[in-house]
């Protein structure tokens, strides 16, 4: 799997082009790049749900549909053939069936990220199926990610220089060639802000008490953060803590590894991060 630069694939038609879309900043600047400077090819917005977004995130799709009159394709594991579900009944959200029927009730976390894998990635390939494509992914050139320097010329040997380490990409398959049109052009995150202001859009408004787009349970979210989805969402706050009730084998998962999240709510309030999370999951930000 090796990038693509921004000026060899937005030169293949032979191709198809897809721009996932997070719900994030990043991931919406590079779409509006790319509908304002690559209209010529046939450029396939998508939004893989998880069923668990929180709904600032299902609001600002609509309005970037609404303002580009684009649409943005819908993907769920729930498509997925090995799971098997469509036949079913029941409206289980794709993170529930998974967690039910594939993983026993173990909640995802740092070190066993079903959920991406699942929920994210598979949903992309599953749609991608065989055919070659690029997939344009929202890293900026202010990022410092490691194993990604970028496709064009200027950011080749960084590139070179650090191949052992995978480039940040949606999936590793041959057939789907990761584009970073951002970070080719040289854009940061004042072009990105400008980018979303000048189009009506803005930024998405959870972050006005969040650092990162995602699952409204995300176990990389920090106390503050936790706390400030009890008073902005309460009922999904409640939802989540039902998911670290004892098991009944007596099993019990929770999200954070040293604190419930009853015992976070009683805890004396902090601050909400502000600015870019320094760690989390990559793939679910692109």
């Amino acid at each position: 799997m090796i990038p693509a630069s921004l000026e060899e694939a937005t030169s293949d038609l032979g191709r198809r082009h897809i721009v996932p879309l997070s719900g994030g900043k990043d991931s919406t600047a590079l779409a509006i790049y790319m509908i304002e400077n690559h209209s010529h090819l046939p450029l396939e917005f998508l939004f893989t749900d998880t069923g668990a977004e929180l709904p600032e995130t299902y609001a600002y799709i609509k309005r970037f549909e609404a303002i580009f009159g684009v649409e943005v394709q819908r993907l769920t594991a729930l498509d997925l053939p090995e799971l098997r579900v469509r036949d079913k009944a029941g409206k289980r959200s794709p993170f529930d069936v998974l967690l039910d029927e594939v993983y026993s009730g173990f909640l995802p976390n740092p070190q066993a990220r079903w959920c991406t894998r699942m929920l994210k990635i598979r949903p992309f390939e599953h749609f991608v199926g065989d055919s070659e494509c690029y997939s344009y992914i929202g890293i900026r050139a202010d990022e410092n990610r490691d194993g990604f320097g970028g496709a064009a010329a200027n950011h080749r040997q960084q590139y070179d220089a650090n191949r052992r380490a995978k480039p940040v990409a949606l999936s590793e398959k041959e057939n789907i060639r990761p584009v970073y049109p951002l970070k080719d052009a040289g854009l940061g995150i004042a072009d990105v802000r400008a980018m979303l202001d000048d189009s009506g859009l803005g930024l998405p408004k959870y972050y006005e008490w969040r650092s990162r787009s995602g699952c409204y349970f995300c176990f990389y979210q920090q106390i503050g953060e936790w706390q400030a989805l009890k008073e902005r969402h309460p009922e999904l706050f409640e939802s989540a803590s039902t998911y670290e009730d004892e098991k009944s084998d007596g099993r019990r998962f929770t999200w954070t590894q040293r604190r419930t999240l009853q015992e976070i709510a009683r805890m004396e309030r902090r601050d909400a991060p502000v600015g870019e999370p320094e760690d989390g999951c990559a793939i679910c930000h692109l």
